[in-house]
């Protein structure tokens, strides 16, 4: 069966296109129509509005609407040509510095760096006034003042696609530089670049104006509206409709950009706006033409903190539907950087960077619906104490994501998740949603977070050290609820413990991490049976105690927290 291609086109872009329209046929036809009344000079100084002048005339008896109008088309060009400048220069040299030599791309991006730093808005004042005042002028100065942002957010987005294997393959042929530029590059970036490029314009559109009103753009007999709103600003109390309307207009154009850019930014976004019947919850994207089984996917993740330090270095990781992953390793491992990475979680002091991490048909290095990554992905937090408000009660928290995402009523939602906190052995659930997280146990805490990460059927569990505050009672009831709902619904489930005997027991494959590395991989059975090569590794294994009492005739005897 051929999928459907079929996108849903958004409001917002359906509105900003429309408006624009508007505002090109105004360019087009008032200075064609309308010169006369915009520019003859006449008897009827500052006339009140009538019938024949809508706005009134200004101090020489010009009509005020038909300047207006007719400033449409010089205004409309001027932004243009500026937003064109800067994007053309400025994505020439943030995608071009990445197929150039390393040492030409490290000086021009920190040039393009300390540039940044300074406003746009104050370096095109400075490029105007050495330029002097004129139209030109003021199309160079915002046009380059604009080069340097571009060229940043393009090398942001051109980095990761220089790390596939596509690009590799192409420079290893000896594919010329512009040709991986224009074929390869380009294309990979060229949704992003036009919902940017529609927010360019409406700052150009600001900022061209904001130069011809304070005497730096257009120069008379020449108007814009920046102009127009310059020779109204003395006459605003007895003649405000001379300001009014220039200043509609740039709201007008200034809205029709934004939402365009909106649009654009929503059909861009290859799920957050297909409905959700229509979307394929088990497919799998194909990379490179090699299709793949693994429900999670993660290449060369590297994660980096701001001093520098390396916290993950470039680890692989794959995790198939129904499968336990284990991850083991010392405090500072990285093990939690990893998992936290993979949920879009991690803190704003670290860069995150991969060549693929994916998780289903999420593309998780630029997907940005987080009411569906909220559905599908389950997090059990290490630490209980810290994951609830404790200034809510319960109840209010743990069926939030049931509300919100999965569109229950406050009841349904509340009994899901009473049923779910029985599921998870605790007594009196009732009364648990109403008080509130310091009132309970660090397991009873546990054992919420674990109820309310289970409420969406997640195709994917990250549990990092879901048992840290059970006892071993209760700790063999979550960890067998946690093999039933993969056994049951085929969930993925990535176990990150210290505990070596409950991740041999539980994971069908482990990974060890020491620094920020996987040292060792290796299947559950082989770490039952001792069957490990990296000296680490059996010091992990020689540190683990051993108990006689076998675990599933303890947590037959249930328990509180």
């Amino acid at each position: 069966m051929t999928e459907s291609r079929e996108r849903h086109v958004p409001a917002s872009l359906v509105w900003g296109l429309g408006m624009f329209a508007v505002l090109v046929a105004i360019a087009i036809m008032a200075p064609v129509f309308l010169s006369d009344a915009a520019n003859t000079l006449s008897s009827e100084s500052r006339a009140e509005p009538s019938a024949t002048h809508w706005f009134g005339t200004d101090d020489l008896g010009r009509d005020i609407i038909a300047r207006t109008l007719v400033a449409a088309r010089l205004t409309m060009l001027m932004s243009l040509g500026a937003t064109l400048l800067s994007v053309v220069l400025g994505v020439l040299i943030g995608g071009m510095v990445w197929v150039g030599p390393r040492w030409l791309r490290e000086t021009t991006l920190r040039i393009v760096d300390s540039t940044v730093a300074f406003p746009a808005l104050v370096l095109a004042l400075v490029i105007a006034a050495i330029l002097g005042p004129s139209a030109s002028s003021a199309v160079i100065a915002i046009g380059v003042a604009g080069i340097p942002s571009f060229a940043r957010i393009t090398s942001n987005m051109v980095a990761p696609v220089m790390g596939r294997d596509f690009m590799s393959t192409s420079r290893l042929l000896g594919v010329p530089p512009w040709q991986l530029f224009a074929r390869h590059l380009l294309p990979n970036i060229g949704g992003p670049l036009l919902v940017l490029i529609a927010s360019s314009f409406a700052l150009s559109l600001l900022e061209i104006s904001s130069l011809s009103f304070v005497g730096l753009g257009v120069q008379s007999p020449d108007y814009d509206w920046g102009r127009l709103l310059n020779e109204g600003l003395p006459a605003i109390y007895s003649q405000p409709l001379q300001v009014l309307a220039p200043s509609f207009m740039l709201i007008f154009a200034g809205v029709a950009a934004m939402l365009t850019g909106d649009g654009l930014a929503q059909r861009f976004d290859p799920w957050g706006t297909q409905p959700a019947a229509h979307r394929s919850p088990n497919r799998v994207i194909a990379r490179n033409g090699n299709q793949t089984a693994s429900l999670v996917e993660v290449k060369c993740l590297r994660v980096t903190a701001a001093n520098g330090t390396e916290l993950v270095r470039g680890i692989d990781l794959d995790i198939a539907s129904g499968e336990i992953l284990g991850l083991v390793g010392e405090s500072g491992s990285g093990k939690s950087m990893t998992a936290m990475a993979l949920a879009q979680l991690s803190p704003d002091s670290v860069t995150t960077e991969a060549d693929v991490m994916r998780i289903g048909d999420i593309d998780v290095l630029s997907f940005r619906n987080r009411a569906r990554l909220a559905r599908e992905i389950g997090l059990v937090y290490q630490d209980p104490g810290t994951t609830f408000n404790p200034a809510l009660r319960m109840g209010t928290q743990v069926t939030e994501v049931a509300r919100v995402h999965m569109g229950l009523s406050r009841r349904k939602a509340r009994q899901v998740l009473v049923d779910g906190l029985r599921d998870m052995r605790m007594r009196n659930p009732e009364s648990v949603m109403q008080q509130h997280p310091f009132q309970l146990s660090g397991g009873m805490l546990q054992r919420a977070i674990i109820a309310a990460s289970l409420v969406t059927e997640p195709r994917l569990i990250i549990a990092d050290e879901p048992t840290t505050a059970l006892d071993v009672t209760v700790q063999a009831d979550v960890l067998r609820q946690f093999k039933k709902i993969n056994e049951d619904n085929g969930t993925a489930i990535l176990f990150i413990s210290h505990d070596i005997a409950v991740v041999q027991a539980l994971c069908d494959r482990v990974l060890v991490m020491k620094n920020g590395e996987v040292i060792e991989r290796l299947t559950g059975d082989e770490l039952s049976k001792g069957k490990v090569s990296h000296q680490y590794t059996r010091e992990l294994l020689a540190a683990t105690p051993k108990f006689d009492v076998a675990l599933d005739r303890r947590s037959s005897k249930g328990g509180g927290a």
